[in-house]
Formats: structure tokens, sequence, C-alpha cells
């Protein structure tokens, strides 16, 4: 072992506990943790007790009968508890949680939440570490150590995002292949918005990722298949539930509202939340957002068809549409954890030098670290001091400048690696994670 791949190890270690701590400290520190965890757990609750899982006054029953109301909870917390905005592919997942009592249910949560990151991050440092061991420990380092919210808010983020992480290394190292298949698969089964596009490279890449991509679809459809079935009997008019849920998240005052001018703190990635602060129309900002986002998502299809999938064109492939994945539909900032597929291209690109190593880093390092937990934090926290935002910022919007300049600088890490992906003809072998 090279003194530089054990220095790089320290700092994924270093990182796993910081986000050990504060993950345990949000957890504790906030009387309404797991909020997202209950979106997923009373709903798979309500199904089990054969009522309809897209219905909100069954699963507010049965969320009150089992005691799952807090005292702190409050109108919003208790939207996201009930009124289910997920598709029943995630059943497959959240009912084995759902069939233990709620107090084993989000230890069992929390510590899957944990290793899956943990594990998904080491190996994503693996692939980066073939170029430099260092600068990727540093990179996932701030990612790991600014993802305690994960925990705090139990959303499934955290494993969806590691499992797919976990498949890229599989399918890239052509080891554990059956393994890989299955986590990119139930990825896929929970939040599709996630890992929609990473599984999209594998299917135009070339045959065998393509090969892997189909038999992804295969393993997805064979998982969920079970649960949507299960959701027709229950509710046979689960489709139009699950639309009027959604509508209601994303309404004018729902918890999901995109807008620039939505009340209360901003943690959307979207570029909606940019485009309204011209207009405030969710048919012109949805329009202008999806129009801007299709662009590039065209031209990186194009080159990914017609291109060899050389090694040092997939981390170039996969650094461009992780963020780019972030900014069409509704995300927040525990989504922006997909940034960890982004590090192997920075730490190839360094490498080499050039002026694309010379951006590569600080583009990549702007990216992690505006996406990050504890930068969010701290500005919700002095902002009121700094007159950023208003002493009643929960129901107020900050300045215009700091809404969009998360959704922008994710698009312009994009348009970089997409731009470096363009215009590389070269091809660099690598070598096994030792």
């Amino acid at each position: 072992m090279t003194r530089a791949r054990q220095d790089g190890r320290i700092l994924i270690l270093m990182g796993s506990l910081l986000f050990l701590l504060f993950g345990f400290a949000c957890t504790f520190a906030d009387p309404s943790r797991l909020t997202d965890f209950r979106a997923l757990y009373y709903p798979a609750r309500c199904i089990l007790q054969h009522h309809d899982p897209y219905q909100t006054s069954e699963v507010k029953r049965i969320f009150l009968a089992e005691g799952g109301d807090r005292p702190t909870d409050n109108a919003m917390t208790l939207q996201i508890a009930t009124q289910n905005n997920y598709p029943p592919t995630t059943l497959s997942f959240s009912v084995p949680f759902a069939l233990l009592p709620w107090g084993p249910a989000q230890i069992l949560w929390i510590a899957t939440t944990f290793a899956a990151l943990i594990f998904a991050s080491y190996l994503i440092w693996c692939l980066g570490a073939d170029y430099s061991p260092i600068l990727s420990g540093v990179l996932l380092c701030i990612l790991l150590a600014n993802s305690g919210i994960l925990i705090n808010t139990g959303n499934a983020a955290g494993i969806t995002i590691s499992l797919c992480g976990i498949a890229v290394w599989c399918f890239l190292r052509e080891r554990f292949i059956g393994a890989g298949i299955l986590c990119l698969a139930v990825s896929l089964a929970i939040k599709p918005h996630d890992a929609g596009l990473v599984w999209l490279y594998f299917l135009l890449a070339g045959r065998v990722f393509r090969k892997r991509a189909l038999q992804t679809l295969a393993a997805t459809i064979a998982i969920s298949l079970p649960a949507v079935l299960w959701v027709w009997r229950v509710s046979p008019n689960w489709m139009q539930e699950l639309r009027f849920n959604l509508l209601a998240y994303s309404a004018h005052g729902g918890t999901n509202d995109p807008r620039f001018a939505a009340p209360g703190p901003k943690g959307v990635l979207d570029l909606q939340v940019v485009v309204s602060i011209f207009r405030d129309d969710p048919g012109f900002y949805n329009s202008v957002a999806y129009l801007i986002c299709a662009a590039p998502l065209l031209v990186w299809a194009w080159v990914t068809l017609r291109s060899s999938s050389s090694r040092d064109r997939v981390w170039l492939a996969l650094a461009a549409i992780a963020p780019l994945s972030l900014l069409p539909v509704y995300h927040r900032f525990y989504d922006a954890k997909l940034l960890m597929l982004t590090v192997p291209a920075c730490a190839m690109l360094w490498v080499e030098g050039g002026r694309s190593g010379r951006l590569a880093l600080p583009i990549t390092f702007a990216g992690l670290l505006m996406t990050g937990d504890l930068p969010w934090l701290i500005f919700l926290n002095l902002g009121g001091r700094l007159h950023l935002l208003s002493p009643g910022y929960i129901t107020s919007s900050p300045h215009p400048l700091l809404v969009s300049s998360v959704p922008l600088a994710l698009l312009s890490m994009s348009l970089f690696y997409l731009w470096i992906y363009l215009r590389r003809d070269t091809v660099h072998p690598a070598t096994g994670c030792r």
C-alpha cells in the first residue's frame, strides 16, 4: 500500500466519523427527526393492513393510531408523513421495514443509511484513487461530513444514491455483477429520478454496459411488479390519487413548491427556483427548466451513443450527468450526494494537469461544498444577522443571488464536464482497487 493510498483511506475514515457524529447530533437534537422515513413507513403499514396507501385519510388514521404524531409536528410534517408521493415500486423496499415496530424500524433504517453511504463512498474512492488517492479522499470526506441531514430526515436518497454508486463500481470493475444489477434495480425502484440518468448512460454506452442496463431493467420489473399489482388490488385508483398527491406537494404553498417566492428556507436544487424569479408561473418556469436541461442532455446522449466507452470517457460521462440529474425535476440537498460520481473524473483531470485539471478541482469542490449540509445550515443560522434573510426567514425568501447560486453551480459543473467529454480523445487504462 502506498503512502498516498493510506492517507486517502484515512480521509475516508475521517469523513465517515464526521458523518456519524453530525448525523447523531442532528437526530437527537431534532424532536421531529426521520420525517421522510415516516413518509415511507406509514404508507407501507397502511397497505399491510389492506388499506389504500395513497388515501391520506387512511394513512393518517394508522399514523395517529400507532402514535406516529409528535407534539413538535406541524402541518408540513403531517403532510409528509401521511400524503404519500412515492411510486408503488418503493413498497418493495419499504414493506420489510414496516413489518417491524417503529423503534426497531428506525434504528435499522439509520444503520442501513450509514453503512450504505460509507461503503459506496469507499468504492467510489477506489475508482478515483487510481488517479489521485488523496484528492479523491478529500472530496469524498467533504461529501460524507456534510451528509448528516440524511440521518435527521431519514430520506431514501441516502440509500438510493449509495446503491447507485455501488452498482457503478460493480459494472466498471466487472466484479459482483449480480449484486450491481440488484443494487441499481432497487435504486431505480425507490427513487428513479435520482438513478434514472445513470442507468440511461449504461443503456447508451455500448454492448456490455447495455446488457447490464437491460438486465437491471428486468430486475427492476421483477422486484416492482408484485408491489404494483398489490397496490392495484387494494387501490384501483392509485394513479389518480398519486397524481393528486404530487400536485398537492408542488402547488403554491406546498411542501415541494419549487418557486423562489415559496415560503420557507430554500433547499431546492432544480432550475425552477431560478427561472421563477423572472416569472412566477408554473407553465413558464417548468417549460424553461426542461428546455435548458434538454439541450445538454441530448448532446450528452449523442456523444455517448457514437463514442467508445473507454474508462476515462465513463468518468466524464457520469460526471456530466450526475449534476444534470438534479436540475430538471424536484430535488433537495440530500439528493446531491449523487455528486460522488464526479470524484473519479475530477481526480483524473487533476492528475493530467493543464487548464482542464486546474478548472476541475474548484468546480467540483464548489459543487460538493455548496450542496453540503453544514454550509446551508450556517447560511440559515447567520442569514438573518447578515441581513441576507429577513428576521422571519422561515416565511420569506432570501436574496435571489443566494437562491440561484446552487442550481447555477450545478449547471456549470455539468456543462464543464460535458465540454471535456465532447473533446476527449485519449484513453487511460485503469487498475483494480488495491
